[in-house]
């Protein structure tokens, strides 16, 4: 058995991340927003694949209905951190920072996210013309048969600041995410209740909308008081149906030059999540899950009536990237899952490649029970055991 290091938790978020930079201050900085004033840069960079964050926190007027837009957890965890994924590829980390969106108003985002409406929709509904500016098309049939779906779920903005030699900050750069609809969900009327009925959306059909709808929110952007010359990605994102477990995926990009309204060419995004175990795995990614099944065995070889491990596996092209597995267990004591926890990280390092992140929860009905971190190329794992 390999030597673990148990550490406080802390410790190991901050250790699974790549090395921290800690040799800058918090620097005060000068905003050139409309309410000038005093801002904070922190003085630790916990990894190079994320952005400084300006202080004080501003949240988005529309921090709320992401929540309300996007159909689960892992979808919205992933529109999030994908969305400053895509960002790294136009805005660097070491010169840009991070602020949740403050320019696109959550009024303007709520009224964008409607669907068109005929003359006849717009007076049935006491709709003003100049407020018919939804994204999503027109409704010709009926709510129990719609003649098209809703296809935009959600905008997202991402802002990213700049510093200059004096020490002033202001917006350098914007991103967009739009999320889209793989499957439609609307209720219909069914006696004195309503049902849920779904429709899913092709794949091919809902891309080519999400680029149409890319270009108009990009020409409604350039109107836009402080967004009027200043460079946008603007990204565009399946999430999955309301029962998946695992998140929908970024699949294409493109940039609009500072002061430009024109989109560059689309960059395709190859990223996917995968479950495993699942017939998509199997056929995909075989000797991927053939080690995750293997390590499966040999977690159910400890505990024989048992067998719910699960994992989620995140690729980049078609290379495993991380794989996070999650093992709901029942112990009767302490030592107990100490010494499972030891098992199972020994287990680790035996089955999956070095070039992989490994995380591993391990749950119990009391809570969480410990926590395992292998990350890429690491010679041992960290490992946290909850007290």
């Amino acid at each position: 058995m390999r030597k673990l290091s148990v550490l406080a938790l802390s410790l190991v978020f901050l250790l699974s991340a790549c090395a921290p930079n800690f040799g800058k201050q918090n620097e005060v900085v000068q905003t050139k927003e409309e309410d000038k004033g005093k801002a904070i840069i922190p003085k630790y960079n916990i990894s190079d694949s994320y952005y400084r964050t300006i202080l004080p926190f501003e949240p988005s007027e529309t921090r709320g209905l992401v929540v309300n837009n996007i159909n689960t957890r892992y979808d919205l965890n992933e529109f999030e951190m994908g969305l400053m994924r895509i960002a790294q590829n136009s805005f660097d980390t070491d010169k840009y920072y991070f602020r949740e969106g403050q320019e696109i108003k959550a009024k303007t985002i709520k009224a964008w996210l409607n669907r068109q409406y005929t003359p006849e929709q717009l007076k049935a509904n006491n709709i003003k013309p100049e407020d018919n500016i939804g994204l999503n098309p027109v409704n010709t049939g009926t709510a129990e048969e719609p003649s098209s779906p809703i296809y935009l779920a959600h905008i997202l903005e991402h802002d990213y600041l700049t510093k200059d030699d004096k020490g002033n900050v202001s917006l350098g750069g914007v991103t967009i995410g739009l999320a889209l609809n793989s499957t439609y969900y609307y209720k219909v009327q069914q006696g004195e209740g309503t049902i849920q009925k779904e429709e899913k959306i092709d794949a091919a059909e809902m891309e080519r909308e999400g680029k149409k709808m890319a270009e108009e929110v990009i020409k409604r952007m350039r109107s836009i008081e402080n967004l009027e010359n200043i460079p946008i990605t603007i990204a565009l994102f399946a999430q999955e149906s309301k029962s998946s477990v695992v998140p929908g995926n970024f699949i294409a990009y493109a940039t609009v030059d500072k002061g430009s309204s024109k989109l560059n060419d689309w960059e395709k995004v190859n990223e996917k999540y995968y479950l495993f175990p699942s017939s998509d795995a199997e056929k995909d990614h075989r000797d991927d899950e053939t080690a995750f099944l293997n390590f499966k065995q040999d977690v159910e070889e400890y505990f024989p009536n048992f067998n719910g491990v699960i994992g989620r596996a995140f690729y980049g092209g078609d290379q495993l990237q991380e794989l996070n597995i999650t093992i709901p267990i029942q112990f009767y004591g302490k030592t107990e899952g100490v010494g499972f926890t030891q098992y199972v990280a020994g287990l680790v390092m035996e089955h999956f490649p070095a070039y992989i992140s490994v995380s591993i929860s391990v749950t119990s009905v009391d809570g969480p029970e410990a926590l395992i971190v292998r990350k890429a190329d690491a010679d041992e794992p960290f490992v946290y055991i909850y007290q």
